[in-house]
């Protein structure tokens, strides 16, 4: 981790690295690059900065759209996938106001570092340690026509069971649903997960396990160790490269996307989280409920009363809501449990002791934006403390039962996450004044997100869908 400009400047000369590029992200959470020759990082970049038009990055129109990037040196590595060698790092973006730079308040890291200050000065905590869990599909190629004479997509797996019958078989395939913890050979992408894992290591993050995730058609798990929100947003989209990119050099294709196949487990992005104060865990409190201290349960109660409107944000895509349905381990019913994978937020049963009691929230999916997300989910789970919202007094749980074989009578006594998109999108407009306490998250960066969000949902509705002509050809 590089300190100052000067041993930056030290470690490209001695390393002979040719190029240093800035990794940026866009609204909805892609990664976008500038580049520049390494001899023109110089102090004069840290203190000008580097400036460029974002009006494609989804924030702001072309007639206002000059911005400032400042490099993080702290963030610095070298790209592993590029031929001459790159130096990559983040940094933060700024905007022009009466002739002064001064951070641009829709900036995704930006809003990250804004909720935890916010945090701060609530006096609740200094600290959101969180803990995502990857889940991700990996095919041999895939391919997708959208023309007006053929909307079709095409995945090809040599580990499932479709192929079979293929005259390459070897015999051995993954059966449906059936892939978790699966060992070799059917488990045919053990050395991607290695190579990715040994990657993240070289980036400084931490991996706690991976293995064979249940779809019986590649899909992967890689499941990292606690660490503060602001490291763990920028290790997610790190995560999200080095996946794809690791994937395409062993003439692979990966996806995050969370349904990418019809009757198969999704991919969810289930993130752990606990909040801490002078170092201490103050989601722990032995003796109450799975070891859950008041304020762990308020900050529950802050999450399931929001939870609609997050789900516009922690589940953007019209993908999102194909995952989020009964039988598949993906939670629908808005309440909490311990060691219940039906239930939105599940408490592990092993996590007891001060250092590691915690939750996790079940419904987001690697389709978010991970600062947004983050952000959005520590805001709402703030303004439960503040408003003291206990789950209990909601009829949220404690839900110690498999709420998919409750009756149809009792499953209507319950609330459950929205079905769609769209009404995600509904709830955020109704309500996200949650998220803009403190300042935190501008109005115009929710209203931009609403419109994206709503952009993509009205392009997709006009696209007919292969099953239509099933159903509705011969009426």
């Amino acid at each position: 981790m590089f300190r100052n400009i000067s041993e930056v400047k030290e470690y490209i000369e001695k390393n002979d690295v040719k190029f240093v590029d800035f990794k940026l992200i866009d609204l909805k959470g892609r990664f976008r690059h500038l580049t520049i020759p390494a001899e023109r990082l110089t102090e004069k970049t840290m203190k000008d900065g580097i400036g460029f038009d974002a009006s494609n990055y989804g924030y702001r129109s072309v007639e206002k759209s000059d911005m400032v990037f400042y490099p993080d040196l702290s963030t610095a590595i070298i790209d592993p996938f590029v031929e001459n060698r790159t130096m990559t790092m983040f940094g933060d973006v700024y905007v022009i106001k009466d002739d002064e730079n001064v951070p641009f308040g829709q900036y995704p890291r930006n809003i990250v570092k804004a909720a935890v200050e916010h945090m701060k000065k609530t006096g609740v905590a200094d600290e959101m340690i969180i803990g995502p869990e990857f889940e991700f599909s990996v095919f041999d190629s895939m391919s997708y026509s959208i023309k007006p004479d053929d909307i079709s997509y095409r995945l090809y797996s040599n580990e499932s069971e479709w192929s079979s019958d293929d005259e390459f078989s070897n015999g051995y395939h993954t059966l449906k649903k059936g892939g978790y913890h699966i060992d070799k050979p059917q488990d045919t992408s053990f050395d991607l997960r290695n190579d990715i894992c040994s990657a993240m290591k070289d980036y400084g993050i931490d991996v706690k396990y991976h293995h064979h995730e249940v779809g019986g058609t590649g899909q992967q798990e890689i499941e990292v160790e606690l660490e503060n929100m602001l490291k763990l947003a920028d290790d997610t989209m790190i995560i999200k490269y080095l996946v794809r990119n690791i994937a395409a050099g062993h003439g692979l294709s990966a996806t995050f996307m969370p349904k990418p196949i019809y009757d198969e487990a999704g991919n969810g992005m289930h993130v752990h989280m606990m909040l801490k104060k002078d170092g201490r865990n103050i989601f722990y409190k032995k003796g109450e409920y799975a070891n859950l201290s008041q304020d762990a349960m308020y900050f529950i109660g802050g999450l399931l009363k929001h939870i609609g409107s997050l789900c516009a944000i922690t589940n953007p895509s019209t993908n999102s809501y194909k995952r989020l349905v009964p039988g598949f381990e993906a939670p629908v019913t808005i309440g909490y449990a311990s060691a219940n994978r039906s239930a939105i937020i599940r408490i592990p049963s092993y996590a007891k002791g001060e250092s590691n009691v915690r939750f996790e929230l079940r419904n987001p999916d690697a389709t978010c934006n991970p600062y947004l997300a983050y952000a959005a989910i520590l805001m709402a789970g703030l303004d439960g403390i503040r408003n003291k919202i206990d789950p209990k007094d909601h009829n949220w749980g404690p839900f110690d039962l498999n709420l998919y074989a409750l009756s149809d009578e009792e499953k209507k006594k319950l609330e459950h996450l929205p079905e769609n998109l769209k009404e995600a999108v509904e709830a955020l407009e109704k309500d996200h004044d949650y998220l803009m306490e403190g300042d935190v998250f501008p109005e115009e960066l929710i209203q931009n997100w609403i419109k994206a969000v709503k952009n993509d949902l009205n392009e997709i509705n006009k696209i007919p869908n292969p099953a239509e002509f099933r159903y509705y050809y011969d009426l």
